[in-house]
């Protein structure tokens, strides 16, 4: 996937977060799941991006699976 189609994506979803706040923990997926995506391709990360999914994590935390 192009950067600009993924800055596209990730502008459409912070449109998303300010249209649909009850929303938040599917646009923390969304945007996790795309900031992945740079990741794994080596892009460079927009900070505030980051920020907003650190934040997002926060309010959302991911819960380890209980061990057997």
């Amino acid at each position: 996937m192009a950067f600009e189609q993924l800055k596209a994506q990730i502008g459409m979803l912070l449109g998303e977060m300010n249209d649909q706040p009850e929303d938040l923990h599917e646009l923390y997926l969304q945007v996790h799941q795309e900031l992945n995506q740079m990741r794994a391709t080596g892009m460079d990360l927009p900070a505030d991006l980051v920020e907003l999914e650190q934040r997002l994590l926060a309010e959302f935390p991911v819960v380890p699976p209980p061990k057997a």
